[in-house]
């Protein structure tokens, strides 16, 4: 998954606008995402991707760029 993919989901589900998704934008801090948001998003992008990312590895996404290194480290 590119970032620009993951941009759009972001900004699909938490309504963000998509100039404020970047890399280093924290999910909850920049983005306004809460537990329910963090939980979507993280189904989206395992239906979108086939990848498995495990639950307890969603503690640890803060930022975008965790989010994408973690579709990577579970390709």
């Amino acid at each position: 998954m590119t970032f620009e993919e993951l941009k759009e989901i972001i900004a699909e589900i938490l309504g963000a606008d998509e100039a404020d998704i970047t890399p280093e934008a924290n999910l909850i801090e920049d983005l306004e995402a809460d537990s329910l948001s963090i939980m979507e998003l993280h189904m989206e992008i395992e239906e979108k991707t086939g990848i498995k990312i495990p639950d307890e590895a969603i503690v640890d996404l803060h930022t975008v760029q965790d989010v994408l290194d973690a579709i990577e480290a579970n390709k």
